[in-house]
């Protein structure tokens, strides 16, 4: 992930509806959710949570997916990895050593 884009990212988790709905679809893992489970989980109105699904989808942290008449909401894993590379590029100066215990609780065990 470059630069513009990580600003993209950080700005679209700095609303807090939207920093819930990421760690939301974080927790729902490989299963996902759908638009309207998510609204129901957050108390959100859909047409609301609609506009939020999207900011977060343009800044590369959600995916989505067609089931017939609905759309199921994932978190990207990928785009959230290249946040989290970017954000950790320089980190103690490459010494990998220095930042294993960051690393570590990162990992995901799944």
């Amino acid at each position: 992930m470059d630069f513009n884009q990580s600003l993209i990212a950080l700005s679209a988790l700095g609303q807090e509806m939207r920093l819930d709905v990421f760690r939301l679809l974080i927790r729902a893992g490989l299963h996902g959710m759908q638009a309207g489970e998510i609204s129901d989980a957050l108390n959100v109105r859909q047409n609301t949570m609609s506009a939020n699904l999207s900011v977060l989808m343009r800044a590369g942290l959600i995916r989505n997916a067609r089931e017939g008449r609905t759309i199921r909401y994932y978190a990207d894993l990928d785009g959230t990895r290249g946040l989290l590379a970017f954000l950790m590029e320089d980190c103690c100066g490459g010494n990998a050593d220095l930042c294993k215990s960051v690393l570590d609780e990162i990992v995901c065990e799944c």
